[in-house]
């Protein structure tokens, strides 16, 4: 069964309000309204579906059930078959509503039932349609995503049986609601696109609105934010042209999602303020001010989150039993515990008998309500929150129980954090290696939840650095801590815990660059270094909290391992000192500035093996590298004589696993150039390109494309056109840990990584990758400490074997001498292209005006390195 993802519904819900929750749960016609010339409004029975209708539509679940269980028995006294099966699939939408799932789905067999007895008409079909929406809603709640896709398929065709269009483009935004629980994201958006190209020039409706707004939802997740803001506006607009105060309400919120995740807090927290005094019902403004606080919490604006906390505590007690109220108390008990943590140790009993009571409510609303999910969630919340208060017993007990509930259920989305938080609390009580077994479960779970994992932003309060990231880290951790009962050889850690610990960074590498795409479609097998180069050394340095852990391969030889008990502000803080260093080159001494904490960091990754190395013929070093340290070249490592790169090749490596084996077919060697010297779109001018690009077209054949002939259409054409090894760009370009932030500058626009992954695979490309993909004049971006996972992103799925890129900007005039070396070392067959780096960068390094390894350092090989 396919769960509902991880973060578009349960971390948004925590992060964002619950948004996201909603979205997957209604469609613009809430009830299927009975025909006026059925029911006149003077009769009885149409005063009772309107009082249902606005009962339902106030948050009154319980009230409304009431009033329909009473049509639905008056309906049937009259033998009015139709109207029972309508009235039954109003009563199954306000039972999914209020988390009674189980009869929610009675309701809509006996709706079926009652339909099957009458003979076909136009109006048996609509209802026929109708009841097949709430169906759909139905199954995607539970999980069963494309039982809901095909149901939704099935309503569509029975609307256009019928001419109904208005029903037809609903379920086809419902449509895309299931093709995104999928993780298949790029397709719901093409077919949100095809139904806004559909309402545009039709008149302003709150369907309308309601398509532009899931559009804009789904184009915030992919990353493509500035389209998700300008869908959004449409949708507010007619929202207010309509005075749909629930409309506006939930256009407000959306947007508000989107300035957060493009880091303009003041401007999200204006429409979630303004969306407070839009909302029609306590059920919007509790919504609306659940994402307020959320975003006051992370700007740290304490006092406003204190005073807004016990507002939507207050409008908390008025909402009816509902799976919305479940999820709205322990949303609240989060951001109460933040509060909690801030207020300080001193009163941290006191700071967690609120959170306890919201979450002791919800698991007693959730068990009313026979919703085993939210129970399931409700619980593990409330043992996370006993596991904060070091209250072990009770944390334990309740964490078991919340992760069987997730297991009957098949819920691996709920179920792998409570694996993990059973290994915490197990780890805690001395439970080592059961504290290994359930982290192991937990990583196991994460990855069967692949692509639902993609929906995660990396800029929200439940983020994947904070719900995904350290699970992998604690494990590693744990796997290589020796256990307590060593008697001998202490420190030892044994080679099935290392070939697990190193398994396990690998598959986190994976799923970073998931996350960075948004999309978990890197193709990834086992590989063993020996298998790709028996000359090469591959090192799995990994930072963890209180120490820096280091596994090494060298060819036929078990794994090794050493430690360094060092802090990871300590680690951090020397790789900042580093980068400075290198990147700094007018100062006055500071070259001793830059040798101190590179000779530390080579002390830290290289001196523990550094005889082993030396003996053992190694040529080339590849390393996957983990946080600020991607951020830095191994190339300028110093050993306190010369650097790394005078001793060996180096490369850079996402994972072995993403490594593509095959060596440089060196028997066409063309090369496709492309760069701009002229200042464009706001960025000065690189002077130096042309030199460049003249330079390497001197050593082999090239097709050049300067200027205002570099743009991306006809970048695009010359791929199409011929396969070319090599494709060399000089232009200004940024890497970012966000996709949508990484880029590179072409005449005409940015391209930024998801546009240049599919630009440069082209059409032809599936028979013949890219060996060589060189990206000059680029740098990682400024203040983002993972920058580098951008670079690492566009190695990985530019559809190129190789990236070589620069991780600053460098001189024109040292960059051409690289270039020239490199190609030059490069049409040599017996030259990896990580020893044409290496050459490049020793012939760099020698000029004395260029010995700085600011000059020479900048560039690092990605990828395949042979």
């Amino acid at each position: 069964m396919k769960n509902l993802p991880i973060f578009s519904v349960y971390f948004l819900f925590l992060a964002c309000g619950f948004q996201a929750q909603k979205a997957l749960a209604i469609t613009p016609e809430l009830f299927a309204k009975a025909e006026l010339r059925q029911t006149p409004p003077s009769n009885p029975v149409a005063t009772l579906e309107q009082e249902a209708q606005q009962l339902y539509e106030t948050g009154h679940f319980t009230d409304a059930i009431a009033v329909l269980q009473h049509l639905v028995v008056d309906y049937a006294a009259q033998g009015n078959k139709l109207a029972q099966a309508r009235a039954l699939r109003n009563l199954a939408l306000v039972y999914h509503q209020a988390g009674e799932r189980s009869k929610a789905a009675l309701a809509i067999t006996d709706s079926f039932n009652q339909l099957n007895q009458i003979e076909n008409t136009a109006e048996k079909t609509k209802i026929f349609a109708q009841i097949l929406e709430v169906k759909g809603q139905l199954e995607l709640s539970a999980g069963n995503s494309e039982q809901s896709l095909e149901t939704w398929k099935q309503a569509v065709e029975k609307y256009r049986q019928i001419g109904d269009i208005t029903g037809v483009t609903r379920n086809q935004i419902n449509q895309a609601q299931s093709l995104q629980v999928l993780g298949l994201y790029n397709q719901a958006i093409k077919n949100l696109k095809l139904v806004k190209e559909s309402l545009q020039y039709q008149p302003d409706t709150l369907l309308k609105a309601r398509g532009f707004q899931s559009l804009g939802d789904a184009l915030r997740v992919v990353g493509d934010l500035n389209q998700s803001q300008e869908v959004l506006q449409q949708s507010l607009a007619i929202a207010e042209k309509l005075k749909s105060p629930e409309a506006l309400t939930a256009a407000m919120i959306s947007l508000g999602n989107t300035f957060r995740v493009q880091q303009k807090p003041e401007v999200a927290l204006d429409f979630y303020q303004r969306a407070v005094k839009a909302s029609p019902t306590p059920l919007h403004t509790i919504e609306a001010q659940l994402n307020q606080l959320s975003l006051l919490l992370d700007q740290k604006q304490w006092s406003e989150a204190k005073f807004l906390s016990p507002k939507i505590q207050l409008l908390l007690n008025d909402l009816p039993a509902s799976r919305t109220a479940i999820y709205a108390r322990i949303n609240l008990a989060h951001s109460l515990i933040k509060i909690g943590q801030k207020d300080g140790e001193e009163r941290q009993l006191t700071n967690y008998q609120v959170p306890a009571q919201l979450l002791a409510i919800a698991v007693k609303l959730a068990q009313s309500l026979k919703d085993k999910r939210a129970e399931a969630y409700a619980i593990g919340n409330l043992g996370k929150l006993y596991e904060q208060n070091q209250q072990w017993t009770e944390a334990r007990r309740l964490t078991d129980r919340a992760l069987l509930l997730a297991q009957a259920l098949n819920a691996a989305d709920i179920a792998y954090q409570w694996q993990w938080q059973l290994g915490r609390i197990m780890q805690v009580q001395g439970e080592r290696e059961g504290a290994i077994a359930a982290y192991f479960s937990a990583v196991k779970t994460l990855q069967s939840l692949r692509t639902d994992l993609v929906t995660i932003s990396s800029d929200v309060q439940f983020s994947f650095r904070e719900s995904v990231e350290p699970v992998y880290r604690e494990l590693v951790s744990l796997l290589l801590q020796p256990p307590l009962n060593y008697s001998q050889n202490q420190g030892v850690i044994e080679q099935s815990a290392l070939i697990q610990a190193r398994q396990i960074i690998e598959a986190l590498q994976v799923a970073e660059l998931d996350n960075f795409f948004r999309d978990a479609c890197l193709d990834f097998q086992p590989v063993q270094i020996d298998q790709i180069d028996p000359k090469a050394a591959i090192f799995y340095p990994i930072i963890l909290r209180d120490r820096l852990e280091v596994i090494v391969k060298l060819p036929n030889k078990p794994l090794r391992h050493y430690t360094t008990f060092v802090t990871e502000d300590r680690v951090e803080e020397t790789l900042i000192k580093l980068r400075e260093g290198l990147t700094r080159t007018l100062m006055r001494g500071v070259l001793k500035i830059l040798l101190e904490p590179s000779q530390q960091t080579y002390d830290w990754l290289i001196r523990p093996i550094e005889t082993d190395l030396a003996a053992s013929g190694v040529q080339t070093l590849v390393f996957v590298l983990d946080g600020s340290l991607r951020n830095i070249p191994m190339a300028a490592l110093y050993d306190g004589n010369q650097y790394l790169a005078q001793k060996y090749s180096i490369a850079i490596a996402p994972g072995l696993q993403l490594v593509d084996a095959k060596p440089l077919a060196r028997n066409s060697l063309k090369i496709l150039t492309g760069g701009l010297s002229e200042a464009r779109q706001g960025f000065d001018a690189l002077p130096g390109v042309e030199t460049e690009l003249q330079r390497i077209g001197a050593e082999v054949p090239t097709t050049e494309l300067l200027n205002q002939s570099f743009t991306e259409a006809n970048l695009k054409a010359n791929i199409n056109s011929f396969p070319y090894p090599v494709v060399h760009l000089a232009t200004h370009g940024e890497f970012s840990s966000k996709a949508e932030n990484t880029f590179i500058l072409a005449w005409d626009e940015r391209i930024n990584a998801r546009e240049l992954d599919s630009l440069l695979r082209g059409n032809t490309r599936n028979a013949r990758p890219i060996e060589l993909l060189v990206l000059s004049a680029c740098r990682t971006a400024v203040g983002d400490k993972r920058a580098a996972l951008g670079l690492a992103g566009v190695a990985v799925r530019a559809g190129a074997r190789s990236t070589m890129a620069s991780l600053w900007y460098v001189s024109d005039e040292a960059t051409a001498l690289l270039m020239t070396k490199f190609y030059e070392e490069l049409a040599k067959k017996e030259v990896t292209k990580a020893e044409a780096l290496r050459r490049a960068q020793q012939a760099v390094l020698q000029d004395k005006r260029f010995s700085h390894p600011y000059f020479w350092a900048a560039f690092v090989l990605v990828g395949n390195w042979l």
